[in-house]
């Protein structure tokens, strides 16, 4: 009889200073299954953020020694984990400097834990939306179905095309392989939080339409609730620099949509 496999617990790190917040935050996401390491400072925040492998990193903005700020830029230079904000004010200054210091989603305290857990989920959701598995290599040894990046005049296109498979879109220079969740620009290839690959994805599936802000927050960050669409507008910010300010164009009073050329 095989064993049953048991689902590996969720790692969070959770970073805050106040220590009645901190506990009692940690206890209630324990509660709900999850592992929590808690650290109430940024320095040693980050130092546990290198020591254990967490698959979501809860940062307040203010912190002692780095601030929240601070410290989620440090990580974003090194890791693309899921990364939420804290705020104690929801003050608009803090918020959109999270998100630009490449912070996913934020919460505003004193925290309503179904909704932190709600955004935990969705998070994950997004960190699981991975690379499709290898494909098995032929009995020759070849490996098959694996499409080639687009060179000569396919490259050059600025209108999507199939190229090599119909999974793999062409923008001018951006390449989205939709299978292999892979973003290449001018043979590049670019990283992207799960979040801003969501995004991307959502654009490249829709070339030329365009998607306004509570869709996008309903496809991509899962928001089943009214939720602030400033975390949209600082994902496609933070989109725009890393495959270039033109390819994302803002339809004023509607949206945004990916350019077809």
């Amino acid at each position: 009889m095989s064993a049953i496999r048991v689902p590996e617990p969720v790692g969070v790190l959770l970073v805050e200073d106040d220590a009645v917040i901190r506990r009692s935050v940690q206890l209630a996401l324990e509660r709900y299954g999850y592992e929590v390491d808690v650290t109430g400072d940024g320095l040693d925040g980050l130092e546990a953020f290198r020591a254990g492998a967490h698959d979501v990193l809860i940062l307040d903005v203010m912190l002692p020694g780095l601030d929240g700020i601070g410290l989620c830029r440090r990580i974003r230079e090194e890791s693309l984990t899921p990364v939420l904000m804290m705020s104690a004010r929801g003050d608009a200054l803090d918020v959109v400097a999270g998100l630009e210091a490449g912070a996913d989603d934020y919460v505003v305290k004193p925290v309503d834990i179904p909704v932190l857990v709600a955004r935990i989920r969705s998070l994950l959701r997004r960190a699981t939306f991975h690379r499709a598995p290898a494909p098995e290599p032929a009995p020759d040894g070849r490996v098959t179905d694996v499409p080639d990046l687009p060179t000569g005049p396919a490259a050059s296109s600025e209108s999507p095309t199939a190229a090599s498979s119909p999974d793999l879109l062409v923008f001018g220079g951006l390449t989205v392989d939709l299978r292999g969740l892979e973003v290449h620009l001018d043979g590049r290839p670019v990283p992207l939080t799960p979040t801003e690959l969501r995004l991307l994805l959502a654009f490249a599936e829709n070339p030329g339409a365009v998607l306004d802000r509570r869709r996008l927050l309903r496809d991509v960050w899962d928001y089943g609730w009214e939720g602030d669409t400033r975390v949209v507008d600082l994902c496609v910010v933070r989109l725009r620099k890393k495959i270039g300010a033109g390819r994302i164009e803002t339809v004023r009073g509607f949206g945004y949509k990916l350019v077809r050329g």
